[in-house]
């Protein structure tokens, strides 16, 4: 299964594409889109829009998570992020693709080990279940810990559907 995780940010959105083979995490691919400084938001939200969906035909992610936002005390500053979050929930519905949301703890305690790590910590332990990774950025770091963080969660679940189906037999 494949699966992409998306760190949304209207001047950096971290990106990162792994694959799960049973128990096994494979690095795909991973980056960083920058919108076009300098620009209105409406062109920066499209720069983005293009730049993801290029991502999205290329590696054709069979999986979506994205992390969720967090209220700040600059409201400005989190409509924005809002909006371009928005974009990172957008393009995947328009491959027909079902998106998992996650708080920033609980992506850090999925692949850390606990809720209040940070980012340092977050990319090595990125950096030890994706060996010979090489990251582009810490906004790619985020990515790929929100897509091994999905690529769990989604294995848990599969485990426990077939466990409710054996015991329904």
């Amino acid at each position: 299964m494949r699966v992409i995780g998306i760190d949304p940010g209207l001047r950096k959105m971290g990106w990162g594409v792994i694959e799960s083979r049973g128990s096994r995490l494979l690095h795909i691919a991973n980056g960083t889109i920058t919108s076009t400084a300098g620009a209105d938001l409406a062109e920066r939200l499209l720069s983005l829009h293009l730049a993801l969906t290029e991502v999205f035909e290329e590696f054709r992610p069979e999986l979506a998570a994205v992390e969720q936002t967090f209220v700040n005390k600059d409201a400005v500053a989190t409509l924005k992020l809002g909006q371009a979050r928005g974009i990172a929930l957008l393009v995947p519905s328009q491959f027909s693709i079902r998106v998992g949301e996650y708080l920033p703890n609980a992506v850090k305690k999925a692949v850390v080990g606990v809720g209040h790590a940070d980012k340092k910590q977050v990319e090595h332990m990125v950096r030890l279940q994706l060996p010979g990774v090489e990251i582009n950025g810490a906004d790619a770091a985020d990515a790929l810990a929100i897509a091994i963080c999905h690529a769990h969660h989604c294995q848990s679940a599969g485990h426990l559907d077939n466990a409710l189906k054996r015991a329904a037999v």
